[in-house]
């Protein structure tokens, strides 16, 4: 991955904004030195790219020099797209112009900005850098942290109780070719869409997380051998059933999925293992399959 930095350049005195009200931009993605900067919107406007000029500049081969602005218009902000090469985007919508609300994701390049405004900017901002810790900034999947937290946990009710617990691994196939025949945003969405469709059918007891790179786990708790491998059909059901569509392009997403369930004291190490060994046996059967 690019080395990257996002700053606040004072190249411009403030202006006096009447009336402004607290707002904020927040680095959520990707992970890195910066993530979780804050950026205050002090000024009447801000301008966000990769040249050393901009008020925040992402140093990214993905971002344009001069890529958008946020700018104050009465008592809102905006943000404004400069003819930038990859567009800029809110809430996954492509934007020329448009006016923002309080938790609106901005993203330009590979960058995701989180828009915070209102009397509770300071409470926002730290929950905020408390949702880092658990959860993806690209896909809103929890993230490995959470889910190694949260697989002792159960693994310990397993060996109390001797109910079972089931781990569901999968990766995207042939996803470094999604990424060099579409490019990297492509693959951003390709992610994003596949933890959305995976998401909604995780109930309230279950862990989805992204685990690394392409590679995503779900925990269920009480799920039987075979409860799992039902699970997991129609997860690979719901990735293969439609192409995934990203500016104009369609593009055919399958996964590979290896199950792992025991009843009995087990070493997390152990139970990965098995679901990883039978996730690699499915990408050597041919992919886009299910190996229990």
């Amino acid at each position: 991955m690019d080395d990257w930095k996002t700053r606040i350049t004072e190249i411009r005195a403030p202006a006096k904004l009447e009336s402004a009200g607290q707002a904020c931009l927040v680095l959520i993605y990707p992970a890195g030195s910066d993530l979780g900067r804050r950026c205050e919107l002090e000024q009447a406007e801000f301008v966000m790219g990769r040249g050393s000029d901009c008020d925040i500049q992402v140093d990214r081969d993905s971002v344009s020099r001069r890529h958008a602005k946020v700018e104050r218009r009465g008592g809102r902000w905006a943000v404004v797209d400069l003819g930038s090469t990859n567009g800029t985007y809110v809430n996954d919508a492509l934007v020329t112009d448009r006016l923002l609300e309080d938790g609106d994701l901005i993203k330009i390049g590979a960058a995701i900005f989180k828009f915070l405004t209102g009397g509770n900017v300071e409470s926002a901002y730290h929950e905020e850098i408390y949702q880092m810790t658990i959860v993806d900034g690209l896909t809103r999947a929890h993230n490995k942290r959470y889910f190694t937290e949260n697989l002792e946990r159960e693994l310990a009710r397993v060996a109390r109780n001797k109910r079972p617990l089931s781990l569901v691994m999968f990766d995207i196939d042939h996803f470094k070719q999604i990424n060099d025949t579409h490019g990297h945003l492509t693959g951003d969405h390709v992610l994003k869409e596949l933890a959305a469709r995976v998401r909604s059918r995780v109930r309230r007891e279950e862990i989805f997380a992204r685990y690394g790179g392409e590679e995503f786990v779900v925990l269920l708790p009480e799920a039987t051998a075979q409860s799992a491998l039902e699970f997991a059909e129609q997860i690979r059901k719901l990735v293969d059933g439609k192409p995934f569509e990203f500016e104009g392009d369609t593009i055919p997403v399958t996964i590979s999925v290896g199950v792992a369930t025991v009843a009995e004291e087990t070493s997390a190490e152990s139970f990965i293992k098995t679901a990883d060994d039978n996730l690699y046996k499915a990408k050597r059967a041919g992919r886009n399959r299910v190996v229990a």
